[in-house]
């Protein structure tokens, strides 16, 4: 009973919001036919993928429990429903699990909630307030982000290509196994950014800020970096076709990274630190001037 009442919980949660069987399959990275057994009562999700299953389809994990009423699993189901002190809910953003094209998001508030597993296509956030952006297994493409706050975002397993990101703010946001390429990021704000198991391809960084910005384990491909890297950390990267060019490095931590021999420096500065990081690491120091300590 327990197993069949579960499915059909899940069945009356995922019509609720309008998506199929293969779209939640997708999202829980695994087979349509294993969501099918579910909600037929012929298996169970363990509680790991209960505990996503909630979160996926916007319900609280009690919801799955034989003693959550018919009255609390439709308001925890659709946030638009009243509470039952008579007080309304507010309504919540929730774009995940969607295809998004050609849609205006621009100069829009309170963006954050919800768009993982979104498929987004020439979509505009021009000046957009996304600031604690929570993106999972995002497909995005051709969208406009200029001038907006992307601040403390979590970025995993997305991949983003051909996109303007001029004059964004991504203060400590966090990208993890993703994906950025043919993108154009002059002027963005990358203090305190984290890039750990991703890769950054042929982007445009033109005036871009980079202090406490931390790479890990982060391929870079036909990349220019300019202007000032101040307290900045490159671990366990590799390099192609990557230039630092009239570029000031300072307190900058290079370590464990592969072919950083092929990285060329031009007309660059750096401090003394910075130098005996990159000596040791075998970099080509050609073009590099050491920063006097009065400075």
């Amino acid at each position: 009973m327990e197993t069949k009442m579960i499915g059909n919980k899940i069945a009356g949660a995922r019509k609720k919001l309008s998506i199929s069987q293969a779209q939640l399959a997708e999202t829980l990275f695994i087979s349509a036919q294993a969501v099918g057994k579910w909600e037929r009562g012929e298996s169970m999700p363990d509680i790991l993928t209960l505990n996503k299953l909630a979160n996926i389809l916007n319900v609280d994990l009690n919801y799955f429990s034989e003693k959550f009423d018919s009255f609390e699993a439709e308001t925890a189901s659709n946030p638009e429903e009243s509470t039952k002190d008579n007080q309304p809910k507010k309504v919540k953003w929730d774009m995940s699990i969607g295809s998004w094209i050609d849609a205006d998001f621009s100069g829009l508030k309170d963006l954050q909630e919800k768009f993982s597993s979104s498929n987004m296509k020439n979509c505009k956030f021009i000046g957009s307030v996304l600031s604690g952006l929570i993106l999972k297994s995002n497909q995005i493409d051709n969208c406009d982000f200029s001038n907006s706050d992307i601040s403390c975002s979590n970025i995993q397993s997305s991949h983003m290509v051909r996109n303007d990101f001029k004059s964004c703010s991504l203060k400590e946001s966090k990208f993890l196994i993703s994906h950025l390429k043919d993108s154009d990021f002059t002027n963005a704000d990358f203090t305190g950014v984290t890039f750990n198991s991703s890769d950054f391809i042929n982007n445009t960084i033109d005036n871009a800020i980079w202090n406490q910005t931390a790479f890990k384990t982060t391929g870079f491909d036909n990349i220019v970096f300019t202007g000032i890297i101040d307290n900045c950390s490159f671990e366990d990267c590799g390099f192609k076709k990557v230039k630092f060019e009239n570029a000031t490095l300072i307190n900058t931590f290079f370590k464990n990274n592969r072919k950083l021999k092929q990285v060329k420096f031009i007309d660059c500065k750096v401090d003394k630190l910075t130098y005996a990081f990159l000596k040791n690491g075998k970099a080509d120091l050609t073009g590099i001037t050491l920063i006097d300590n009065e400075d």
